[in-house]
């Protein structure tokens, strides 16, 4: 995007009190520190690191990451790149929102010992959470709905999926089968954008589809309840022949309480396949694709950057610029894809992802203040519904593409 563009929406900080920045870093990253110390038997030293991060939470400074964090010395470097030495020393509610947040959950795998050495390294703070989330039975009842789904037409099977990704948790609002058409594209209180039509061109069905293989990039967002839909959705494309083959990107490492690392799509999976009936099936499709290559998992370092994908580097662009499509999952990947600035709603979300090597479709529920790629009526009808949250909220959605 033009620079021009960009300095016309200054980006997010998070030192204006009362705004939802401000409370994530004043209220939530507090909370996330007392749930991760009460989750764990600590010992005394890894509860001295996690007081100190508390601390330094409400009126500390941005500090270097400590010479234990990282054995390997690379992960130092990275940080160093990612802008250490432009933040170091300033307040968290000083530097770019998105920056503050990203070191904030390294600096908590420092504190629990992630990287280790010692008897800490490589366990996922936020796993308890994780795996209660997956065993629930909202996610047994979720499951079981798609039983249903092969007694309604394709199309309406296909699109019933891709809601259920989109909506992440709320997946449930994607099998309410008895209730199919009751459309809520275009309430107010549902999608604010839905450009499934454009997403659908991109990965037709074979019997309308160009000649060549397609390959789906899905770059995942949430672990537990809000990947298993993601997993499904590929195993649905691919058993369709809409896709011939996958590449899910996901987390290195533990990252914002609950974003998916590849342990988590293995939980995901093994929960599929313990599910019986149609679960199982999906699930047994995804075991023998990744098995067979079809379906790849990736863990790229820059997942956990704390920037743009403005700023990705050069295999992960090859990467995203080899498939037929890239599709961002959730609200975090969406700040990364079109920039976390205080964009004008109406913003072009072609212009704000014009830099992106090849097709991109958002999948997103909103959760934070950054919007592009709404029409003036659209916004318009928010501003006047009556809920200061929209933005927030999540209780809006979108679809959008760039083809």
């Amino acid at each position: 995007m033009p620079d021009t563009a960009s300095e016309s929406a200054p980006v997010i900080l998070g030192n204006e009190p009362g705004s939802f920045p401000h409370g994530v870093l004043a209220e939530r990253h507090p909370a996330i520190v007392r749930q991760v110390r009460d989750a764990f038997p600590h010992d005394p030293a890894r509860r001295e690191a996690l007081d100190a991060l508390l601390a330094s939470c409400a009126d500390g400074v941005i500090e270097p990451l400590p010479a234990d964090a990282d054995p390997t010395g690379r992960d130092r470097d990275r940080w160093a790149a990612w802008g250490m030495d432009a933040y170091a020393g300033r307040s968290w509610y000083d530097v770019p929102w998105l920056w503050a947040e990203s070191h904030f959950y390294r600096r908590l795998l420092d504190a629990v010992g992630y990287f280790g050495p010692g008897p800490w390294q490589g366990v996922d703070p936020f796993r308890p959470a994780k795996l209660t989330e997956l065993d629930a039975p909202e996610t047994d009842e979720e499951l079981a709905a798609l039983d249903g789904l092969d007694r309604v037409p394709a199309g309406e099977r296909t699109r019933a999926l891709l809601h259920g990704s989109l909506w992440g948790n709320r997946a449930d609002l994607g099998f309410r089968l008895s209730d199919r058409g009751a459309d809520t594209a275009g309430k107010v209180d549902a999608l604010v954008a839905d450009d499934s039509d454009t997403l659908w061109s991109l990965l037709p069905h074979p019997a309308t589809a160009a000649a060549g293989p397609t390959t789906l990039c899905l770059v995942a967002d949430n672990a537990g309840r809000e990947l298993v839909p993601d997993l499904l959705l590929v195993s649905h494309l691919l058993a369709e022949g809409r896709v011939d083959r996958a590449v899910l990107h996901v987390k290195p490492y533990p990252y914002y309480v609950s974003d998916a690392t590849p342990g988590d799509v293995l939980d995901a999976l093994w929960r599929l396949r313990a599910a019986g009936g149609a679960a199982a099936a999906y699930g047994d499709l995804l075991w023998t694709a990744l098995a067979d290559g079809r379906v790849t998992v990736r863990a790229h370092p820059f997942s956990c950057a704390p920037l743009p994908y403005a700023d990705m580097p050069g295999d992960l662009r090859e990467d995203f610029a080899a498939a037929t499509v890239t599709v961002l999952k959730g609200d975090l990947n969406y700040r990364r894809l079109v920039g976390d600035r205080w964009w004008p709603p109406t913003t072009s979300f072609a212009d704000a992802t014009a830099y992106f090597p090849g097709p991109v479709a958002a999948l997103r529920t909103l959760k934070s203040d950054v919007i592009t790629g709404l029409s003036a009526a659209t916004e318009a009808a928010l501003e006047a519904s009556g809920e200061p949250r929209w933005r927030t909220g999540g209780t809006h959605a979108l679809i959008q593409v760039r083809r």
